[in-house]
């Protein structure tokens, strides 16, 4: 079981760590100073919540003794992120319209994990979901905003729809380590969360006259290690100091 709830907490630490650091690229460079710092609040939120995980996580493998060894030292491979987390900031619409589709997909998670049998993980995703509510209110309303809002607006919320719409369907991948989860009533069917995620997404989607793809496509293996070209500028800068300066502490 360890190595399956390994796994799994991989996933969720990964996907919020990869997600706060790219939304802490807008510190100082929001469009107005209240989305600046509603921004990089919820970068902190991703974060905290990556820490949690992480701190759990090293528990369970004698290879990373602490949260910041998991974040900080791994390679590229080792990350298990899904790819959509991983995409660049782009236009204030590119980066909503991702936060949105994955805060869609984080709230139901979070929901279910609140009844795991893993009283740890449950723990977790209790305290996680307050802040994703929030996150997804947050994303929700801005898609909605700039949807139908300009003509300018909607034509670049339109193209980050149909952009980053092939990078959702991984978020509901499974392999044996969900499997094995889902036996055991620690984590749930991630197949049955699209049916929740895509009514959020189409409900929000027809609010702001947005439309989506017909082709619900696939792309990419993050879960599994495999990432876009992407992912290693982001390790770079994100492990620079822990690797110039091993060991140093805060």
């Amino acid at each position: 079981m360890e190595e399956s709830t390994y796994t799994f907490l991989l996933r969720l630490g990964d996907d919020s760590l990869i997600l706060g650091q790219r939304l802490s690229e807008w510190c100082g460079h929001g469009p107005i100073l209240e989305e600046d710092i509603a921004m990089t609040n919820i970068a902190l939120d991703l974060i905290g919540q990556a820490t949690n995980i992480y701190t759990y996580a090293a528990g369970l493998t004698p290879d990373f003794n602490d949260a910041d060894a998991l974040a900080f030292l791994r390679f590229e491979h080792q990350y298990l992120n899904a790819i959509l987390v991983e995409q660049p900031n782009g236009n204030f619409a590119d980066t909503l319209v991702r936060q949105f589709f994955f805060d869609a997909f984080r709230v139901p998670l979070f929901e279910h994990l609140q009844d795991s049998k893993d009283t740890s993980l449950a723990a977790i995703a209790e305290k996680s979901l307050k802040e994703s509510r929030y996150h997804l209110k947050h994303s929700s309303e801005w898609v909605i905003r700039l949807g139908d809002g300009t003509e300018l607006s909607h034509e670049r919320a339109q193209l980050a729809v149909f952009d980053l719409w092939r990078y959702t369907q991984e978020l509901f991948h499974m392999d044996t380590a969900e499997q094995k989860l889902l036996a055991q009533d620690i984590a749930p069917n991630l197949e049955n969360l699209r049916g929740i995620w895509l009514e959020t997404v189409e409900t929000v989607m027809e609010k702001a006259t947005l439309k989506l793809p017909t082709n619900q496509g696939f792309f990419g293996a993050g879960r599994l290690g495999r990432h876009s070209e992407h992912m290693g500028y982001i390790l770079a800068q994100m492990q620079y100091m822990q690797r110039a300066y091993p060991g140093m502490e805060w």
